[in-house]
């Protein structure tokens, strides 16, 4: 299982590289100042930071001409096109159009985007951070003429006016404030994980209407983790054992820079936001994301008590020959990546012993990524020499739940045992249409 622990989370979006400036070929307008440029190059910046891309272009398709496919509880929709097309895309919106979107989530003809589209998060933006994105899509994103494709969702779920009563109920409309008592950068980092960052989107439990369960610090569930599409965003809070508690300031901010720590590496959507967002972020804002992050206090949890490595019980379970049905396979296909005593080769390979990914009540993320593998983390244009492949094809249910169920004890780790009707579940659900 190479590399299985890659990461601390999932999302509502997936992302490409070219946001840290304006693309060589984008159109910027005749005679444009530097001023303008430079407004036009900060908002490419912001559509980095907000990870614009992830969700607004498509594999294999044109930078923000939309497409993407995402599943959602009531069915797929398809993201849309945020080129300046005229015709297909935004062209025709003007800065209060654009404003209206990003940060009350109505479109410039007067209908209501699902909420997949992370506008209560957007709504904490504030007007110059608004005016430097909307000058980037207008004059720094090539417009591309293709036409937004319908939902599956049927009918009367998809119907939009329903999401007028959801939005008077759950937006927190205005831009995010600075709290009192709290220094320059907390607050910088409690405006980027909240506002544009919009962590809490993946990593906050959804109440019966999908709305988070806490937009910010102030909601015990804020940054707890959450089941999104088949992964477990990881808990982002103090948490000593499933969350960021036993990581250091400097854990916190290589993990964002590269994807990886001596606790764990990125996996499942988490890759995309590494590799197209936050690597790219300057050390000033990473450092105060990490402030902001490392401020949360304990939530959630498998209740246990506070993580200690103890090798010695899964020493004898590994010994030749393998005495259980679980490190059997972990010796046949997991051992020579992920190592006897689990510690893996850390950052390359991530560590199982005291992953926070796997001492996480729901083994949701670890079932995924053993069946499907995950994409490569590529930093400053080098990939991963060791991705982890997906053994959908190689490993049966039962084998996977032994295998994942032997890790979660293992080495301490203390967490409860996988079913292979889990395995069975999440197999259905993520190989379909492949």
């Amino acid at each position: 299982m190479k590399n299985m622990l890659k990461g601390l989370g999932a999302a509502l979006c997936v992302a490409l590289p070219f946001l840290a400036q304006a693309p060589a070929d984008a159109a910027t307008p005749a005679g444009a100042g530097a001023a303008d440029q430079a407004l036009v190059q900060r908002g490419a910046y912001l559509a980095r930071l907000g990870d614009c891309a992830a969700c607004h272009t498509a594999p294999k398709g044109k930078p923000f001409a939309g497409g993407l496919p995402m599943n959602t509880p009531m069915g797929r929709i398809y993201v849309t096109n945020i080129t300046p097309d005229a015709q297909t895309g935004i062209g025709g919106y003007t800065e209060a159009d654009f404003a209206r979107a990003l940060r009350d989530g109505v479109a410039k003809d007067g209908h209501n985007l699902y909420p997949a589209m992370p506008y209560p998060s957007y709504a904490k933006v504030n007007d110059d951070d608004v005016k430097a994105l909307y000058a980037f899509f207008m004059h720094g994103v090539a417009p591309v003429q293709q036409a937004n494709r319908e939902s599956d969702i049927k009918w009367p779920l998809n119907m939009r006016w329903p999401l007028m009563f959801w939005n008077m109920a759950f937006l927190q409309k205005g831009a995010y404030r600075d709290k009192p008592g709290k220094d320059v950068a907390w607050n910088r980092g409690a405006y980027l994980v909240q506002g544009l960052g919009h962590c809490g989107s993946c990593h906050t439990p959804r109440g019966v209407a999908f709305q988070e369960s806490a937009l910010d610090e102030s909601g015990s569930a804020f940054l707890s983790g959450a089941l999104l599409d088949g992964w477990f965003a990881s808990n982002l809070t103090g948490e000593h054992n499933a969350g960021l508690g036993r990581w250091s300031d400097e854990d916190l901010r290589t993990f964002l820079k590269t994807g990886a720590n001596r606790h764990a590496s990125a996996f499942g959507a988490m890759t995309s936001v590494i590799n197209n967002s936050t690597q790219a972020l300057s050390d000033q804002d990473i450092a105060a994301m990490s402030a902001y992050l490392k401020s949360l206090p304990p939530v959630g949890g498998n209740g246990a008590a506070a993580y200690t490595y103890d090798p010695q019980a899964t020493k004898v379970s590994l010994d030749r020959p393998a005495n259980d049905a679980g490190a059997r396979v972990y010796t046949a296909f997991c051992m020579h990546c992920h190592g006897v005593d689990g510690r893996g080769f850390a950052p390359m390979l991530a560590p199982l012993a005291g992953n926070p990914n796997v001492l996480a009540k729901d083994a949701s993320s670890l079932i995924n990524v053993t069946l499907n593998g995950t994409g490569d983390l590529v930093i400053n244009g080098v990939p991963s020499p060791f991705p982890m492949p997906g053994f959908a094809a190689v490993l049966d249910d039962k084998q996977i739940a032994d295998v994942l169920s032997f890790v979660r004890a293992g080495w301490n780790n203390g967490a409860p045992a996988v079913g292979a009707a889990e395995v069975a579940k999440l197999r259905q659900s993520t190989q379909a249409g492949r």
